[in-house]
């Protein structure tokens, strides 16, 4: 099975295989909340997406602002980042993207939940919250996305250059992986099919720092290419229908369906054997659950649910 095109480390989406497919779209008026827009607070569509994000994240920080119109907490939330937004005079621009006027964007980015708060540097995803924060967490996450796009060179992201103790990995804990050499080596070795080498540099990031969060996303997703690669995906299948108690046919089919993007039917039919399982069985198939969860952030919304049923499982 080859590796997805939409293969991402972070986790969520490659938003430069999304480029084509944006310049096709037809310009939609996102709604306004009635806040004052400026140069640095502006809405997003399908159309300009690729221009206003994608392009525009190569130079200053791009924070998305994912929201709708019934959205209550939306409107709590959406002001405190226009008012930051303006305060911070081009340190990094807000766009605003109406999920319900862009479905298409809001099914690429694979919301779940609003509000909803990315960051988008160098046309990567940066991993943001969901809900509405108070505003020192806000400002907070800000902060970090700022020191990430200060060692990037971009020049929005404020006049100073780091200083010699930024670069020891003291930064807020995440966030420094971007300025990684490791991390470089990967995501190179990924976009050229090479997951060896991609899991040797996340492998040796680890060594130096466990439990460093990008390095652990990023190994749990080559892993899980690497061993979806070495399955027969229509014989896998056939196995888990014909014996729906043998724990690794099942598990090879929800690795299949993970790396398809089809998180929940992989977390849903592991749920379904730790169920029916007991003993070596079923902690075995918890653990590789636990394990696929690494592949997203902390607060995905699909990683909340499975472990709520997982612990009303276990306990």
């Amino acid at each position: 099975m080859q590796q997805p095109r939409n293969f991402s480390l972070y986790g969520a989406v490659d938003l430069g295989a999304r480029q084509a497919a944006a310049q096709h779209q037809q310009a939609t008026v996102a709604a306004s909340q009635g806040a004052a827009h400026s140069e640095y607070v502006f809405d997003v569509t399908e159309a300009t997406f690729e221009t206003d994000v994608l392009e525009r994240s190569r130079t200053v920080p791009v924070i998305m602002d994912l929201w709708a119109e019934w959205c209550g907490p939306c409107k709590q939330l959406s002001p405190v980042l226009e008012r930051l937004a303006n305060e911070a005079g081009g340190d990094w621009v807000l766009a605003k993207v109406d999920v319900d006027a862009n479905p298409q964007l809001s099914a690429a980015l694979q919301v779940q939940s609003i509000p909803m708060v990315l960051g988008v540097i160098g046309g990567q995803l940066v991993p943001g919250f969901l809900g509405a924060l108070p505003e020192a967490q806000v400002r907070q996450w800000l902060g970090q996305v700022l020191q990430v796009a200060e060692q990037l060179g971009l020049s929005g992201a404020g006049e100073q250059p780091p200083g010699p103790d930024d670069a020891d990995g003291d930064g807020p804990p995440g966030m420094d992986a971007l300025r990684e050499p490791e991390l470089a080596e990967a995501q190179q070795a990924m976009e050229r099919g090479d997951l060896d080498a991609a899991a040797g540099a996340f492998e040796r990031m680890l060594a130096n720092d466990p439990g460093h969060p990008v390095a652990t996303v990023g190994l749990a997703q080559v892993n899980l290419f690497r061993r979806v690669n070495s399955y027969d995906a229509a014989q896998a299948r056939k196995d888990a229908a014909a014996h729906p108690d043998d724990v690794d046919a099942q598990i090879r089919v929800a690795d299949i369906e993970m790396s398809l993007g089809n998180a929940e039917e992989a977390f849903d039919r592991l749920l379904g054997v730790i169920r029916r399982t007991s003993g070596d069985d079923r902690n075995k198939v918890r653990q590789h659950l636990v394990g696929l969860f690494e592949i997203f952030p902390p607060r995905d919304p699909r990683v909340t649910k499975a472990r709520s049923s997982l612990s009303s499982l276990l306990f």
